[in-house]
């Protein structure tokens, strides 16, 4: 069965089990929740409904030493799209569930274990910055769409260059030509994991148009009261 027909069975079982909601706390003016995927489950990302709720630990705190935890810019890149809580929620909804996108916590194992963004998947901005040669890098890879290049005859190299059989979307070591969208995050707007992650990808040759930036990251989106899910072992 296709990805999103049992996804589609799955939002009904849980609409049946669960009834209609009606939330006071909407996500938008639209839009009481979203389902999407994470681990081969439906969760609900809602937010939390008691109105006198404030973020506590380590989200809560306002200042940290910088260096390492600098306030980030606004963009990474000018090539790569820095996105909104309502564009993951649109992201979440299609490309996560259908595959054609994937959500990537940025950060360190130790961090996302604490909590995420159901819907993601952690790949951590060291494993993006590791050596070309790198399993681990060809796994993160490979999660994304992208494919190790073999051995390339000479006239394939040419037509390549002049633009044919995708050669935009290629380079000497990799195949991005069925690259998947990615947002990226981390911790919010002070840390530089997802950004250091976004760079890496640039470097090695990833389609900028593919790649997005979710500056906010887990501090604003418990900030907005959204929900989190603690990863499985």
């Amino acid at each position: 069965m296709a990805l999103g027909m049992r996804y589609f069975l799955a939002v009904v079982l849980v609409g049946l089990s669960q009834g209609v909601l009606a939330l006071d706390v909407k996500l938008d003016a639209n839009r009481d929740y979203v389902e999407t995927l994470h681990d081969g489950r439906v969760v609900r990302i809602q937010r939390i409904q008691d109105t006198s709720h404030a973020v506590t630990g380590s989200f809560a705190r306002t200042s940290r030493k910088c260096p390492p935890f600098c306030i980030q810019p606004t963009h990474v890149d000018p090539r790569v799209a820095t996105v909104s809580e309502i564009d993951v929620f649109d992201f979440l909804e299609n490309d996560v569930v259908t595959g054609t996108g994937v959500l990537v916590d940025a950060r360190l194992p130790s961090w996302h274990k604490k909590g995420t963004i159901p819907g993601s998947v952690n790949i951590p901005f060291t494993v993006f910055e590791g050596e070309a040669g790198e399993q681990a890098l060809a796994d993160a890879l490979y999660q994304l769409g992208v494919r190790k290049r073999g051995e390339t005859g000479s006239i394939t190299r040419l037509l390549e260059s002049w633009g044919f059989l995708n050669g935009d979307l290629k380079t000497d070591r990799w195949d991005f030509s069925q690259a998947k969208k990615i947002i990226l995050w981390c911790n919010g707007p002070w840390c530089g994991q997802s950004p250091r992650a976004i760079r890496a990808l640039l470097k090695l040759g990833y389609p900028p148009d593919r790649l997005f930036y979710y500056r906010g990251g887990m501090q604003l989106w418990q900030i907005l009261g959204l929900t989190t899910i603690e990863p499985s072992s």
